[in-house]
């Protein structure tokens, strides 16, 4: 699957991780397919060798989306997305995902 409206920034931490971050804002109509595609993401990385969550409690990758409503003229959605883990997994998701990779 390509990825049309998640494109992320990556940045490293000092603790052998990674972060991915991505923010898209569209439409009300368009916001199905924002969220076919984070739930992809998360799909694919449900499946990654290691449990979910933080990474100092034990944790190989995590994600957080907050979503929010702006009542501008026209109306618009913002997703704000972010995946990230141990060194492996953030290969793993580059090589999985790295077209949608600024």
């Amino acid at each position: 699957m390509s990825l049309e409206y998640l494109v992320f920034d990556y940045s490293e931490g000092d603790d052998d991780t990674g972060l991915f971050d991505a923010m898209a804002t569209v439409a009300p109509g368009r916001a199905a397919a924002v969220q076919a595609e984070i739930d992809a993401v998360l799909d694919w990385a449900a499946r990654f060798p290691g449990p979910r969550g933080p990474v100092e409690e034990g944790g190989a990758w995590d994600a957080d989306l907050q979503v929010s409503e702006a009542q501008d003229t026209p109306p618009r959605r913002s997703f704000t997305f972010s995946i990230g883990g141990v060194a492996a997994f953030c290969e793993a998701f580059r090589e999985r995902f790295g077209d949608a990779v600024a």
